[in-house]
């Protein structure tokens, strides 16, 4: 049975995208099965897999609010063990057009079901918002993997994140974990960085990732050539890093999973 992990965190530019595509990759690289399917209506993770706009004519918008069956948009990519469901900005009106649905919350669970046990994982790029598809994500998924950015505004934002995760689990989806809080953009140059992170592991514990995603020129330049860092260059340290990150979650260090999630979020920096 396949673990389904939303990647989640409503702020923008925190390597939301660029995670799910590259723990995707890497776990692939493991021959491990995965899907990415992308939830986003930016749809980034499809075109950073060299997707682009125009050519395919379905898209996770019509599974979620349509109802078709998601094996109907799942395109192969260059990794033989990994597939992925585009998105599309069609994805923008869902929460409109799914406002009188009953099963609203439930469409990605349901969509999903038929196809978790082909997968060992699935993974779903959540948009950078608290709508109706993070929702979704957050219903289908046994955990949820939260990028926070190494700044001094890193945790803004994520106390509203984590109450809804603590709503999901006492109302829809009382199995949803905290698979683990990571690190992107880390600057191993700067003072700033290596406070933020002295911060983040004093306040997450071990609900934060060994791994940590440093700030990589060529894990930027990857989605402009449609590929995952593991198949533009698999030396970068971005590369490396995800690597770990993906024998991390196969191996399931511990993370204090679930854990933690009700205590008060704040702004952290530098001697916070």
């Amino acid at each position: 049975m396949g673990k389904v992990i939303a990647i989640a965190n409503q702020k923008g530019g925190v390597g939301k995208t660029t995670t799910a595509i590259n723990l995707a990759a890497s776990l692939a690289a493991a021959d491990m099965r995965t899907l990415l399917l992308d939830l986003d209506p930016q749809a980034n993770a499809s075109s950073g897999l060299g997707l682009r706009k125009g050519t395919y004519s379905r898209s996770t918008y019509h599974v979620v609010v349509q109802g078709e069956p998601l094996a109907s948009v799942l395109h192969p990519t260059e990794l033989e063990s990994m597939f992925i469901a585009p998105a599309s900005r069609e994805l923008v009106g869902a929460t409109v057009e799914l406002a009188q649905e009953p099963d609203r919350d439930q469409r990605l669970k349901n969509a999903i079901a038929p196809l978790v046990g082909n997968y060992d994982y699935i993974l779903v790029d959540c948009p950078p918002s608290l709508d109706i598809l993070t929702v979704n994500a957050l219903i289908a998924a046994n955990s949820v993997l939260i990028p926070i950015q190494c700044e001094y505004f890193a945790l803004e934002g994520v106390s509203e994140l984590m109450e809804t995760v603590k709503q999901i689990r006492r109302l829809r989806n009382p199995e949803l974990e905290i698979e683990g809080v990571l690190l992107t953009m880390y600057d191993e140059r700067t003072n700033l960085s290596r406070q933020v992170m002295d911060d983040l592991k004093e306040f997450f514990g071990k609900q934060l990732f060994t791994s940590i995603i440093p700030r990589n020129i060529r894990l930027g330049e990857a989605p402009s050539h449609g590929k995952p860092i593991l198949l533009y260059d698999i030396k970068s340290k971005g590369a490396e890093s995800y690597i770990r990150l993906a024998k991390e979650i196969i191996h399931g260090t511990e993370k204090g999973a679930g854990q933690g999630i009700e205590r008060p979020v704040g702004h952290t920096g530098s001697g916070s």
